[in-house]
């Protein structure tokens, strides 16, 4: 699992750089044909991936539950956020993961209620595979906040 957490890493660090080189008001813009912006496609990754490790394992999560409604699937965006919003978010991006792999590493996880995801339609049936599917839905939403980009930008 030590390269499924390196390419969370990497990708936390990509949506990191993305907050910091964009405006609050690119982040939170919501082009003509999209339900959605940037810094909802982020806080989205980040309590997915804990709803997905965590709440399946039967494990509390260390987000609010505020938090987790706001971004969690089938939800959108409600307004624009504060920059003290979007710092949480960015707070979150790597404690969140370092979290998770330290729990994993510390096996914590010990059971699983099995889930099938919408955008693949495969069974999740323990934490390696919910960690290896946060992965492709990280990546989903890396996709959507590029194209999000190149509308916001143009």
């Amino acid at each position: 699992m030590d390269f499924t957490f390196q390419v969370l890493k990497n990708t936390r660090a990509i949506f990191n750089e993305i907050i910091e080189n964009n405006t609050l008001e690119d982040l939170n813009k919501i082009p003509e044909g999209f339900n959605n912006n940037i810094i909802w496609n982020i806080g989205h990754t980040v309590v997915s991936e804990q709803l997905l490790a965590y709440k399946l394992s039967g494990l509390e999560s260390t987000l609010s539950d505020d938090l987790i409604n706001k971004y969690r699937k089938d939800s959108k965006p409600e307004g624009d956020l504060t920059q003290d919003d979007v710092n949480e978010i960015k707070e979150l991006l790597f404690s969140t993961i370092e979290k998770t792999k330290l729990d994993y590493n510390n096996e914590v996880f010990k059971t699983y209620n099995s889930y099938t995801v919408s955008t693949t339609g495969n069974t999740l049936n323990n934490i390696d595979e919910a960690l290896q599917f946060i992965v492709i839905h990280e990546g989903l939403h890396y996709g959507y906040i590029l194209a999000l980009l190149k509308t916001v930008k143009n």
